[in-house]
Parts: C-alpha cells; sequence; structure tokens
C-alpha cells in the first residue's frame, strides 16, 4: 500500500505546535521482572538499587510484574506465578513486588505496576497460558507463504501473542490487573504490549464475524479482501491491499481503544486515586500495523495519511491516560543525525522499513508532543540502543529530558550491567554532584 510521506516540520507548520504543560519533570526507571529477577529475590539489593535510583535522580519506578510468559511477581489466584527463573528460585512465602513496593515506597518513589497484557507464552520455553483450553486464545496471524496459523507456530517471535479481540481474554486480562490493585498499594497501573502482535494478527474465524458486524459488511474473499500477500519474482511477497484494508485498521483501533476505555473504568470504580497509564512505540505512522491510536482526538490522521479513515480519530486513547511513555528507540539522537543518516529504520513492529524524521529521539519527542495535543509524556530510552558509547547514552538522554515531561529508561539491568549510573546523574541530577558535563552534545 503506498504511503503518505509528510515530514515532521510540515505536520507542525499545517498542525499546531505546543509546548510542556507540566512543570515538573517525571523521571521514571523501569525495573524489568526478567532481568531484575536475580537481583531482586533479596531484599538487602531491593533497597540498595533503590538508593541508587534515587541518587541519580528518578522519582518514579515502574515495577514490571507480568512477563511475556504469563507469570507474575506477586502473590496471584489467576495468572501463573513466578517462582523459579534464570537458576533463582525462590521461596513461595517470597511476595517479589510487595518486597519492591515496600522499598520503594521507603525512598519516596511513586510506584506503578506494570502488566504485559495480550503477549501470554514463551513458545520457545514451553512457559504460559495458551495451552489446553486457552489454545482457543491464540492469535491466527495471515503470514506471507504459509497462510493463516497460530502465532505460537511462526517462526521468528520469541513470544505468542492472543487475539485482542476476545472478550474471554480481555477479562482474563482485566482480572489479573484488578487483583493486583486491590491487593497491593500501588500508585498506578502501566500497561504494555496492549495492542495486536503486528499486521499479520488477528485472522480467526472470530475476528471475521465481529470486523463483517462492525463495518456492515459481508467478507466475499478472506483475507484477500482485507489484504493478500502475492508472490514476487525474487522470491518474496508483496502485500496488496483490499477493498476492506482501512476499515480493518479502524476496527482494530475500536478494540484495543475499548479494552482503555473499560480497563480504565474498571480500575478507577475499584480505587478513583489509581492512575493508569501505557506504554507504546513512539513511531506513529507506522503504528496503525498494531491497531494502537496512542494520539490526542484533536488529530486527525487522515489528513496525512492514506491508511487512515475519518473515524480513525475517534479512537485515540490519549485522553484515557494518567501517563504516557513512548519508545524513542533510535540510534540517531538530533534531527541532523538522522538528516545525516540514510533515512530508514524498522521498528520492532513494523512490516517494511519506514522514513521520515520522527525516527530520532528529537524528532519523535516532538512529533509526539504535536500528536498529543500538549498533553505530557515521558520520551522512552532503551540502554541497549548506545551499548558502546556511553557519550551518545547521554546525548539521548539529556534530550528526552530536554523535549519531553521528563525520561523513561528501560531499563534497570541495562544500567547495572554498563555501570552507568554516573552517566544518570551527570544529567538528571547535576547539582547533586561537583563535576560539569562534559560529554558531547
Amino acid at each position: 500500500m503506498k504511503r503518505a510521506f509528510i515530514t515532521l516540520s510540515l505536520l507542525i507548520t499545517l498542525f499546531f505546535s505546543v509546548t510542556s504543560q507540566s512543570a515538573e519533570k517525571n523521571n521514571i526507571m523501569w525495573l524489568d521482572l526478567s532481568g531484575m529477577w536475580t537481583r531482586f529475590t533479596c531484599p538487602d539489593s531491593v533497597d540498595y538499587y533503590m538508593d541508587r535510583i534515587v541518587d541519580c535522580g528518578f522519582n518514579t519506578v515502574i515495577i514490571d510484574v507480568k512477563n511475556t510468559g504469563s507469570a507474575v511477581g506477586f502473590k496471584s489466584h489467576i495468572a501463573p506465578r513466578l517462582i523459579d527463573w534464570k537458576g533463582v528460585k525462590i521461596d513461595p512465602s517470597y511476595d517479589y513486588l510487595d518486597v519492591v513496593l515496600r522499598s520503594a515506597r521507603r525512598h519516596g518513589l511513586t510506584a506503578y505496576a506494570a502488566f504485559n497484557i495480550f503477549c501470554e507464552s514463551y513458545p520457545h520455553f514451553k512457559r504460559g497460558v495458551l495451552a489446553g483450553d486457552t489454545l482457543r486464545w491464540r492469535s491466527m496471524n495471515y503470514v506471507a507463504g504459509k497462510g493463516i496459523i497460530p502465532a505460537p507456530e511462526n517462526e521468528g517471535p520469541g513470544t505468542a501473542f492472543c487475539n485482542p479481540a476476545l472478550r474471554e481474554v480481555q477479562e482474563y486480562e482485566q482480572s489479573v490487573l484488578l487483583e493486583c490493585a486491590s491487593r497491593y498499594p500501588i500508585d498506578g497501573v502501566m500497561v504494555d504490549r496492549c495492542r495486536y502482535d503486528n499486521i499479520t494478527s488477528d485472522f480467526s474465524p472470530e475476528s471475521r464475524s465481529m470486523f463483517e458486524e462492525y463495518a456492515g459488511v459481508k467478507l466475499d474473499r478472506f483475507p484477500e479482501d482485507i489484504y493478500e500477500w502475492v508472490p514476487q519474482p525474487d522470491g518474496t511477497y508483496a502485500r496488496v491491499d483490499g477493498p476492506h484494508f482501512k476499515k480493518w485498521l479502524e476496527w482494530r483501533a475500536s478494540v484495543i481503544y475499548n479494552f482503555f476505555k473499560d480497563t480504565r473504568d474498571k480500575l478507577k470504580a475499584l480505587n478513583p486515586d489509581l492512575k493508569f497509564g501505557a506504554y507504546t512505540g513512539a513511531w506513529y505512522p507506522s503504528y496503525y500495523e498494531v491497531g494502537v491510536n496512542w494520539a490526542g482526538p484533536e488529530y486527525d490522521p487522515s489528513q496525512h495519511f492514506d491508511w487512515a479513515t475519518p473515524r480513525y480519530r475517534d479512537y485515540a486513547l490519549a485522553p484515557l491516560l494518567d501517563l504516557y511513555t513512548n519508545g524513542n528507540y533510535y540510534k540517531n539522537i538530533s534531527l541532523d543525525d538522522y538528516y545525516r543518516s540514510n533515512g530508514l529504520v524498522k521498528n520492532e513492529t513494523d512490516s517494511e522499513w519506514q522514513s521520515g524524521d520522527h525516527l530520532c529521539v528529537e524528532g519523535a519527542c516532538r512529533y509526539s508532543r504535536m500528536l498529543l495535543g500538549g498533553r505530557p509524556f515521558q520520551g522512552g530510552m532503551y540502554v541497549v540502543d548506545y551499548d558502546t558509547d556511553v557519550n551518545e547514552f547521554k546525548r539521548a538522554l539529556e534530550m528526552n529530558y530536554r523535549h519531553s515531561d521528563g525520561v523513561m529508561v528501560f531499563e534497570l539491568y541495562h544500567i547495572i550491567r554498563t555501570g552507568w549510573f554516573d552517566a544518570l546523574k551527570e544529567v538528571l541530577n547535576p547539582t547533586d554532584i561537583s563535576t560539569q558535563n562534559t560529554y558531547k552534545k
């Protein structure tokens, strides 16, 4: 499908330019359940790293408590519990979330519990809830050269998604969130991977039926009425979009929006003070592939992109969120860096290479500000993107901090691995050190 391309600067000129509405920066450290498992199964180690987090200038932690293999780091009566991982087995009496949360409280940190939502299996490790009766939850992916196959059978991904449109899947995910929020004094809930797997999912009979009802149509050819993988002379496949492709994208966005809205309503009914947050990729022009419109409703993507219907804006998530952080996961940091590059980027969820000056840290922050209508957000960064160069890491950190309402660093395990605590402190808490910032900008 032909994609409309429009530069960041032109978009801002055509639409509007706004500045941050938040005076105080919210600096967030992500505590990954898998990454921190070996250290956070010891209370003394938890306190040690909380000290370091605060010293570096962070005021919020996101405690990952549900991984992509379904297991949770708290005493749940619903989801499988993580007891044994990476060679470290805990006593069942040890409550991971309770220990980490208490330490965060002692250190004056705001604490969110994070949940991977629609990703529910590690097929290669044979872990996850997608087994037995729940196999019907599996996303059915329309894969080039293979047809429609269950997600766990698709070679490549280390994780497998459910079908987000199934009501029983949604109810299961909500039950885990509500259980945690009702039993632990968390400040909020953060959802991750609250989306479709990619453009190939979900093509189950249930999704076909729900789409037909939503669109008021009867599909004569499925999935070809949505799109078709057409073999090319060089052995590759090209996606040729069918007559209902754009409406299909709109429907998928409605599925995710309605789940967000219903989940927020249930959490707020449980505790009106509970915050509801989300974490998505920053690459909005291609994020339609996973069914997520994270912009504000003021923005109409149909004016700029030929994949969007006029109704796509009705499913904008931004007004539903109390906290939003995006993954500005780019090696190119400034706009000048991007302009000097070859201009091509393929993000985690993309089916094709993308171009556009939103595909760098500075551009993504400016673009996000415009799309969100000035609502606050934290620019997210992946430490691994700068693994070999601490100066580039500090440049990216400073760029996110300057152009958003704080930073989200993903994640503590990689800071420990690289030893970059001083680098964090130089940017986020410079008044607490005697040296000046000397990194190259």
